[in-house]
């Protein structure tokens, strides 16, 4: 059986359209690439036939994650979330010991992860850290640099998506 993939509706919504431009627009667009690459003549040294052969290839790939993706999506219902404790589709305030800056992070399932943007997994160190603790809660944290840094959980909301 395969796993299901927690995720927001938003986040659900975003993939779909993905996988409809790739499907429709994308697939047109190698597809002429390809068949003007083609017109140049020899493939065997065409490096834009090749490189548009790859791309087709990469194109395929991603649209294959993404079905799968969707097939096992489980979308989170945000509204009947507990703040109670940490889960996906919370958003966490925590700040380092010793630190005076509280850092803030939207918990997300892998596929919608994105740090640079507060969006954290929660199969990432912290965020697997944080998972089911409560405000006041101490965690702490093997990075992958090999430091252990201790959070405490300051704030529990539900996210803003």
């Amino acid at each position: 059986m395969a796993q299901e993939i927690k995720m927001s509706a938003a986040g659900l919504k975003a993939m779909q359209e993905e996988l409809e431009y790739l499907k429709t627009v994308r697939r047109k667009e190698l597809a002429e690439e390809i068949k003007e690459a083609r017109s140049h003549g020899d493939l065997s040294e065409n490096s834009e036939y090749d490189e548009a052969k790859n791309t087709q290839g990469l194109v395929e790939n991603r649209i294959t994650e993404l079905e799968q993706t969707i097939k096992n999506a489980v979308i989170i219902d945000e509204s009947e979330l507990s703040v109670d404790n940490v889960s996906v589709g919370t958003h966490v305030t925590i700040r380092e010991t010793g630190e005076d800056e509280a850092e803030e992070y939207d918990i997300v399932g892998r596929t919608e992860a994105d740090a640079f943007n507060g969006k954290i997994s929660d199969e990432s160190p912290v965020g697997h850290a944080l998972m089911g603790k409560a405000v006041g809660e101490k965690v702490e944290v093997l990075l992958p640099t090999g430091q252990t840094v201790e959070y405490t959980v300051l704030a529990i909301t539900h996210s803003a998506n």
